[in-house]
């Protein structure tokens, strides 16, 4: 009997130390997982991250409407945007004469004898500034997926790269290139809806969800 007590002894003393030991293995298992793979390590991409990370890119409100890239009343139009269902006269018009080359606008030329204020035709994330040898100071500003605003020519600018701005927002003066020196101080304003650039003038106060 007393061998019998023993041998159920030990195999309770055997069965309680194999329960410690596997508990205490999760426990360091559980603790080397989660606080060493998910704490310390900065290289996992996580949804929530990404969204964190996301939370200062501006989201245009669909009943905003883009308004124009100027607010002087007195500005005017120096060349229209080169629309190929244009008559002839219209597209004459929209023509840039450049090196013995005439080229087609691809936006639209605002002007006036003084420097005027460019601003920002919606709320958006500035993606490029720059300065190019025949368009001058240039800053693309991305307002969403499917609208991007391009403004050339400029004088002083005053956002940078990665700068949220918001609509109405100055972002630069009007100033003046080469492309044309003859236009004096300007602003080629050129507008990308849905990957194609299209006449601006065409879609001033219209609602971003009627896009």
């Amino acid at each position: 009997m007393k061998n019998v007590r023993l041998k159920k002894s030990a195999v309770m003393i055997i069965y309680g130390l194999s329960a410690v030991i596997l508990l205490t293995s999760i426990y360091i298992i559980e603790s080397m997982f989660f606080k060493g793979n998910f704490k310390e390590k900065d290289d996992y991409d996580y949804v929530s991250k990404t969204i964190f990370e996301d939370e200062d890119i501006p989201v245009v409100g669909t009943t905003k409407v883009i308004i124009k890239p100027y607010v002087n009343e007195d500005i005017k139009v120096l060349k229209r945007y080169y629309d190929y269902k244009a008559d002839e006269n219209e597209q004459k018009e929209a023509l840039i004469y450049h090196e013995d080359t005439y080229l087609q606008s691809s936006g639209i030329i605002y002007g006036d004898e003084l420097p005027f204020d460019v601003v920002s035709i919606l709320d958006g994330t500035v993606i490029q500034v720059k300065k190019d040898n025949t368009l001058g100071n240039v800053v693309q500003v991305r307002h969403s997926n499917e609208v991007i605003s391009i403004y050339q020519s400029l004088g002083e600018v005053l956002v940078k790269e990665n700068e949220t701005i918001k609509q109405g927002q100055v972002i630069s003066k009007s100033g003046s290139s080469n492309l044309n020196k003859k236009l004096g101080n300007h602003l080629l304003f050129e507008l990308i809806i849905n990957g194609r650039t299209v006449n601006p003038e065409d879609y001033y106060d219209k609602k971003v969800d009627d896009l």
